[in-house]
């Protein structure tokens, strides 16, 4: 009973790790920008997966071309 509530932590702690970036660099890649701020959100997030993806959810979502 132990050893499947370690596991369940343990995959609660790495999905988001995991999915937030995918979902960050499908949403970058998916829209436009202006200049060169593609090309550095996807920078940022793959040096960066966890706070680069956070960073861009508040920060570059706002730099898209409407």
């Amino acid at each position: 009973m132990a050893a499947g509530l370690i596991v369940l932590i343990v995959l609660l702690c790495i999905l988001p790790v995991i999915i937030l970036p995918l979902i960050a660099l499908i949403d970058i890649l998916r829209c436009q920008f202006y200049g060169n701020d593609k090309l550095l959100w996807v920078i940022i997030v793959l040096l960066f997966p966890f706070f680069g993806s956070i960073l861009y959810f508040i920060i570059g979502s706002r730099n898209k071309v409407n």
